[in-house]
């Protein structure tokens, strides 16, 4: 997914520019919060309201859509597309090319491979969150 826009419309009608992450040179929207330990490569784009942890890592072409939020020590790969309102947790290993759906809710320390497919509003528990709860 390619993206080249590097302006945004707010509610009111007025034209802002995404500002360049300090680490990486990642495209931040006006409202959205990444933390400057957290690396954005410069071809990827954090949509507005979202919240990005600390201590990640997120690839070339990655879009971070309206609303989402990562947790701390997030790796995300190359050309992945994280939701509308989708909740990723702390500890994430998302590969490339994986698609996260809307409002899509990921647990601490899962582990999703490349090309992963995960639909709109899923859950998907980290095994060892799935042993606790069977416990």
């Amino acid at each position: 997914m390619t993206r080249k826009i590097e302006e945004v419309e707010d509610a009111a009608g007025t034209v802002t520019k995404y500002r360049r992450h300090a680490n990486g040179g990642g495209l931040v929207a006006p409202g959205a919060t990444v933390d400057t330990s957290t690396f954005i490569a410069s071809t990827t784009y954090v949509e507005a309201e979202a919240r990005v942890g600390r201590g990640g890592w997120i690839g070339q072409g990655t879009w971070i859509d309206r609303g989402a939020r990562i947790g701390n020590l997030a790796f995300i790969g190359d050309d992945v597309h994280v939701g509308r309102g989708a909740v990723i947790g702390n500890d994430v290993r998302i590969g490339s090319h994986s698609r996260i759906g809307a409002d899509a809710r990921i647990g601490h320390g899962a582990r999703l491979n490349r090309d992963t497919k995960v639909p709109d509003g899923a859950v998907r528990l980290a095994r060892r969150s799935q042993a606790r709860l069977a416990a």
